[in-house]
This record gives structure tokens, C-alpha cells and sequence, in this order.
């Protein structure tokens, strides 16, 4: 029988749930949120279209890391097999799409991401591993993911306490020095930096 694979792109919508089968096998689920992008001829400028919600569910080793790696909001790629549930209720018809996972990661077009070993990973190079305890199979959760669930709790609770409860902003980054032989030009679209005449690399607009 032929199964269906996909990518999806879109962003965390909910908190993601860790539970165990009765086998003691992990299992993790999340809500994903996927908006198209279209561009508006009349308007002149993109726009947002219709929202499609999924249900990720991932299990094994992928549930595990989930609960260290994810947070509500957070743009990520998903990919893996596509199932429609559908079910009666009364005499209404249900239908839900889900995801089950495959892989899971982070969308870098949207911003940046450090990644870390897990413990028993095949293909890791050596002292990589990450904290002890990540492993797969029915093992019971590490100790990291839960230090993890307890920082995520204690930063809701420092953002709540903040005036508008509004987590705090770093201040934006000042002007990159150029290094010795690039120059800075500007046009007016802002300020371009390139390496001598020819600009040996691709431009970096602000």
C-alpha cells in the first residue's frame, strides 16, 4: 500500500504534550498552524491566506527531543506520513489531518537554531553526545527535559510579571565593522557592503 509523505511548513500553535504508551513507548503531539503567503495584485503587497491546522505526532527518540527543542510559535519543517482521520459524530461527519513524523526542525529562513546531540545517536562525532539520559525506546524521560519543562515554566511566569506582560526585547545589534578592503556604499535602498571593486561576495542589504 502506497503512503503518502510530505513537508510542511508552518509554526507551533500549541504546547507540545510527552506521554507514554502502555509498552512504556514515548510519545509527543503538537498542533501546526500553516498560513499561505500570496501575493495581492490589487493591494500591491503579500498577504495572509487561509490557516490549515495539523496534528504532529512524533514518537520514539524524535518525541523525546521535541519537548527540549520546541515552543509555542516557533517556525519549524515538518515531515512525514500524512493521514486523514475522519469519525461521526451524532449525525455530523469529523475529519482531522495529521502528520506522523518523521523528522522535525526548525525553519532557518525564519532565524537561527544550535543543535545539539542527543545521547546514543548513531553518527555523531566523538565527545558529542548531549546530556545523559536521551535515549530511545521506553526509557523513562531525562532529567534535561524536564529541567527544560521547569525553565520554560519559570520564563511564562518572569514574561507575565513584566509590565504588559511582554517578554523583554535585546537591544538591536549596532553597524557591522567591514573588515580591512570592503567599503560601504550607499544607494537608496540603504547601505550595501561589498569586498573591493568587484564585491567579491554576495550583497548584504539592511
Amino acid at each position: 500500500m502506497n503512503e503518502t509523505h510530505v513537508t510542511v511548513v508552518g509554526n507551533v500553535a500549541t504546547e507540545v504534550s510527552y506521554g507514554e504508551t502502555a509498552g512504556g513507548v514515548p510519545m509527543a503531539n503538537f498542533r501546526l498552524g500553516c498560513t499561505e503567503r500570496r501575493y495581492d495584485r490589487q493591494r500591491e503587497c503579500w498577504v495572509d491566506g487561509e490557516t490549515q491546522w495539523v496534528t504532529v505526532t512524533a514518537w520514539r527518540a524524535l518525541a523525546v527531543n521535541l519537548i527540549g527543542s520546541l515552543a509555542k510559535g516557533d517556525p519549524v519543517l515538518v515531515s512525514g506520513r500524512l493521514r486523514v482521520r475522519e469519525w461521526t459524530e451524532g449525525e455530523a461527519k469529523r475529519s482531522r489531518v495529521e502528520i506522523d513524523a518523521r523528522s522535525v526542525g526548525h525553519d532557518l529562513t525564519r532565524g537561527t537554531s544550535a543543535f545539539r546531540w542527543a545521547a546514543g545517536v548513531r553518527g555523531q562525532p566523538p565527545g558529542g553526545a548531549g546530556p545523559a539520559g536521551a535515549g530511545v525506546g521506553g526509557e523513562p524521560v531525562p532529567e534535561w527535559i524536564v529541567s527544560a519543562l521547569e525553565a520554560r515554566k519559570a520564563a511564562a511566569v518572569a514574561a507575565a510579571a513584566l509590565p504588559g506582560g511582554a517578554p523583554a526585547v535585546a537591544p538591536a545589534p549596532g553597524p557591522r565593522a567591514l573588515p580591512p578592503g570592503d567599503r560601504s556604499v550607499t544607494d537608496d535602498q540603504g547601505v550595501v557592503a561589498g569586498r573591493g571593486r568587484g564585491g567579491g561576495g554576495p550583497d548584504a542589504r539592511s
